[in-house]
């Protein structure tokens, strides 16, 4: 067992031998490789060319804490329908309402019961340079492939103090750098991408301010998945994006899959409206009032957040009806009273 501060949670290593016994003989056995130690021998490339990664939702039980039944199910379906990879605990999986030590936790498990047959993706990435160090180290320790790694939020920094927070990252492992304007504040211009392109723990970039961004990225040799499920499928066949790290394939991962692996205008075109409702409050608002309509997650919410007005839920029924069939374990889809839904402090 590895001894952490209060904020941290202690996990034995995915790394760990076993031992087997064969008749009188006690054979070690080491646990298959991956997470960092499988980057090291295979190097980032295998990473870089992920087509569709599920930014995965949280759920939760009644008292607030995690629901690790229905997550696994959520997850087991992704791995089924396509999906190659997670981010645990990005935006839409509600990290910035998690402890570390939670945050740490669900990485853990997504590794241990996923790992071998998915990439595990830790944001582990903050506003401050030794919180995003200590908790990429600890994500690193129980497994994970990679890190999601966003820009100094709401304090900002310089120029200067923005490269050197991601060059310190960098050196903890393989990272997906993140650019979301709408939620730091600051954008990552394109001579910083640059400046750390050439790290061997660079992956790319997940790019949330457009396709023309991106294709220009990919001339100048970066991989980018794009962060806009609305521009995903030109970005992806049309802009050179390498695949997407997306919020609807939480609900639709086939249909996404197969979005990133043909182009099929049709199918974005009768995707628009769902992908626009999903957005319609921020992210994850939508997307946990429509997980609950669906009957795969508790009616449950951490605030801030709140579900969808009935207004909204009633025209969000309409959408997730059109594509019911295609919603992993989903038997129905329901309005609900807003009398159903929990918000435990």
């Amino acid at each position: 067992m590895t001894t952490m501060t209060s904020r941290s949670f202690a996990c034995r290593s995915p790394l760990i031998t076993a031992k087997q016994s064969r008749g009188s003989v006690t054979v070690a056995v080491l646990a298959p490789l991956h997470g960092a130690a499988a980057a090291g021998i295979q190097g980032t490339s295998a990473m870089k060319k992920l087509r569709l990664i599920t930014a995965i939702k949280t759920p939760y039980l009644a008292n607030g804490k995690f629901d690790l039944d229905a997550y696994d199910a959520i997850v087991e379906q992704q791995v089924q329908n396509g999906v190659e990879g997670l981010i645990v605990g990005g935006t839409t999986g509600e990290g910035q309402l998690m402890s570390w030590d939670e945050h740490v936790m669900l990485i853990a498990h997504t590794v241990n019961q996923y790992g071998r047959h998915i990439k595990v993706i830790g944001n582990t990435g903050s506003n401050s340079t030794r919180e995003a160090l200590h908790a990429t180290e600890q994500g690193f320790a129980v497994g994970m492939d990679a890190a999601l790694q966003i820009n100094p939020y709401y304090g900002k920094t310089s120029m200067v103090g923005l490269t050197e927070h991601f060059r310190a990252v960098l050196s903890e492992g393989p990272a997906i750098i993140y650019n979301v304007p709408g939620r730091t504040g600051q954008d990552i211009p394109d001579d910083i991408i640059m400046s750390i392109a050439a790290h061997e723990n660079f992956l790319g970039v997940k790019e949330c301010t457009g396709n023309s961004r991106i294709e220009d990225y990919h001339s100048k040799g970066v991989v980018c998945w794009s962060g806009n499920d609305d521009e995903a499928h030109a970005a992806r066949h049309c802009h050179q994006a390498q695949g997407v790290i997306s919020v609807t394939s939480n609900l639709i991962p086939g249909l996404f899959a197969n979005l990133m692996r043909q182009k099929d205008d049709d199918l974005a075109a009768r995707l628009e409206d769902l992908i626009s409702w999903l957005f319609c409050e921020p992210n994850p608002i939508p997307l946990n009032t429509a997980l609950a309509m669906c009957g795969l997650v508790k009616p449950v919410f951490r605030l801030p957040y709140v579900p969808l007005s009935q207004e909204q839920r009633k025209r969000g029924a309409v959408l997730l009806r059109q594509v019911q069939q295609h919603i992993p374990g989903c038997k129905e889809v329901r309005v609900m009273d807003d009398s159903e839904f929990l918000t435990p402090r």
